[in-house]
């Protein structure tokens, strides 16, 4: 699913909202969910998951071409893990 298909699927579902209102909204929360994870700042939405910041750590890999040795250095990764809810449903369809 698209955000401007999630935008449609919302508008329809309430018919007394604008669809700029909504699609507003949407991009609202969006926004304030990568806020928060810039911040570190870890996002819980109950019912359906948790967003935050995993660090990986820095490793050494092979360049599969030459064979050299290529230092990979740490990063920071967004993670999602899915709550109770989402986790039940998917494993009952």
């Amino acid at each position: 699913m698209t955000k401007s298909e999630l935008i449609d699927l919302i508008s329809e579902r309430f018919t007394n909202l604008n669809k700029k209102h909504i699609e507003y909204i949407v991009n609202e929360m969006f926004l304030q969910i990568k806020k928060a994870l810039i911040n570190n700042d870890k996002v819980e939405i109950r019912g359906f998951g948790t967003f935050n910041i995993r660090e990986t750590s820095e490793k050494i890999a092979r360049n599969p071409k030459s064979g050299e040795q290529i230092k990979i250095p740490s990063k920071k990764v967004p993670y999602f893990k899915p709550g109770k809810e989402i986790k039940k449903t998917l494993i009952d369809l």
